[in-house]
């Protein structure tokens, strides 16, 4: 297929080694970028797997000209670049035009940040040399596929919004940035559109969309490391003013003073993850006590340095090496379920309580299969084909067992956990919007339509629904 067309498959850059940017190369003009006539439609395509459905695409004509029979039919918003989302076997590929050198440096640290374990959308290609077909050169474009489930901050809002759910979406893009910065990696335009979120248990988890900015360095300075908060701070104030004009969220919404929240979160946690603690000898079980709030924090410690002061009173604990992901860890290793840092936390809770309630004597393990078989299988098997993409897995299991506890504290009796998932699906899964249909930027009309989800109409059937964060 490949030599019928025309296209050359290159194979991945490897060089993991290298920092920051790609060497930088001249553009060629358009004249000398015209192919002759012999090569005309030849493709050159970069990535990490050969996929032939790619060629099936008609990348000789111009993105923004594309027939409507290859686009998914999502709408889009507005890009400083054309982008459009395509079918590409049984997913969604989003499909950017740019330049040839900010396309290979985007797919170059997309494929890093992947291998580094950072949340962000996955890279599938970099296209070039294509041409029309009398000749007249196009951009360049990068494919990446497009992360099921997620959704763009924008789709999260509007005049019935918790204010606690903006905190939360704060939150989790303070936490991404944090990530992003422990590995060395400045991004350069952080902000809500350049984000993807991901329900997780009650609050979001983020994912980098946009790096075509980023740097990879071994090590970030203070200042490196505050131009970029301070550049989340004035995006997102801008982002807030945006949808507050558009009425989006409710007037009460001062942009500024929340944008100003990710200042407070982001340091809150850099400090908890980097700073040194000093404590008396006599209270090492300081250092356990460090420990276990970074795996709350849902990051692990390989390695710490612990020094004491010259007269040995005085000890000063620096964590060295923190890793995000605890709990998802743990849950992977106990039962290959792979799920957010959050849902994780939620499902081992249950899972322990399951172990505590059935056989606390049974090994960790074996009780962690039981748990699978007869409790997340289960829920999952149980919801109708048709609904199946309303929620991921991890959260259908998290948001039916949430629904039992509620459902017992009204009843105040034992709910069977059948019928708590037979209601759960009635009244709650049944109203939710396709969350794995949801796209990158959605236009005003699809804003207008999106419907409002607060806890109260979720769960309208229970009378006095507590809120989830109290």
């Amino acid at each position: 297929m490949t030599e019928q067309t025309g296209a050359k498959w290159h194979d991945e850059p490897t060089d993991y080694e290298q920092i920051g940017k790609l060497p930088r190369t001249e553009p060629a003009s358009a004249k000398d970028s015209a192919p002759p006539a012999s090569v005309i439609g030849s493709l050159n395509i970069t990535a990490a797997a050969t996929d032939p459905e790619l060629l099936d695409l008609p990348w000789h004509i111009a993105l923004e000209d594309w027939p409507t029979d290859y686009l998914a039919a999502l709408p889009r918003g507005i890009s400083r670049h054309i982008v459009r989302f395509a079918h590409l076997g049984g997913s969604v590929i989003a499909i950017k035009e740019t330049s040839e050198h900010v396309a290979r440096h985007e797919y170059h640290m997309l494929r890093k940040l992947a291998r580094l374990d950072v949340p962000c959308v996955e890279p599938v290609a970099v296209i070039t040399g294509r041409t029309t077909p009398d000749g007249k050169p196009l951009n360049p474009v990068l494919v990446t596929r497009h992360l099921k489930f997620s959704m763009p901050y924008r789709a999260l809002f509007s005049q019935m919004l918790r204010k606690d759910t903006l905190t939360r979406l704060i939150d989790a893009q303070a936490l991404l940035l944090v990530r992003l910065h422990l590995i060395g990696f400045y991004w350069g335009d952080v902000s809500l559109s350049n984000t993807l979120f991901r329900r997780d248990a009650g609050a979001f988890a983020a994912y980098l969309v946009d790096a075509e900015t980023g740097e990879l360095y071994p090590d970030l300075s203070t200042g490196q490391r505050e131009y970029d908060l301070e550049i989340a701070r004035v995006n997102i104030a801008g982002e807030l003013m945006d949808l507050l004009d558009g009425g989006l969220i409710e007037d009460k919404v001062d942009p500024v003073a929340t944008s100003e929240l990710i200042m407070d979160s982001y340091r809150r946690l850099w400090a908890e993850l980097t700073e040194k603690e000093s404590f008396e000898l006599g209270e090492r079980w300081r250092v356990s006590a460090r420990i276990r709030r970074l795996n709350e924090l849902g990051f692990d410690v390989e390695e710490y340095a612990i020094k004491t002061t010259a007269d040995g009173s005085t000890i000063q604990l620096q964590p060295k090496v923190v890793d995000a992901g605890h709990h998802q860890r743990r849950l992977l290793r106990l039962t290959g379920l792979d799920a957010q840092e959050n849902q994780a936390r939620r499902l081992l809770n249950d899972m322990d309580s399951f172990r505590a309630d059935n056989n606390p004597d049974l090994d960790e393990e074996i009780s962690a299969h039981a748990w699978v078989s007869q409790v997340f299988e289960p829920i999952v098997r149980s919801i109708p084909r048709e609904l199946a993409g309303k929620l991921e897995p991890a959260e259908v299991v998290h948001e039916v067992l949430e629904h039992r506890w509620y459902m017992t504290e009204k009843q105040e009796r034992h709910t069977p956990l059948a019928e708590a998932v037979q209601s759960y699906i009635d009244t709650v899964l049944r109203h939710r919007r396709d969350e794995a249909a949801i796209i990158l930027n959605p236009d005003t009309q699809m804003l207008k339509i999106l419907e409002a989800e607060t806890e109260e109409s979720r769960y309208s059937d229970l009378d006095e629904y507590p809120d989830v964060d109290d």
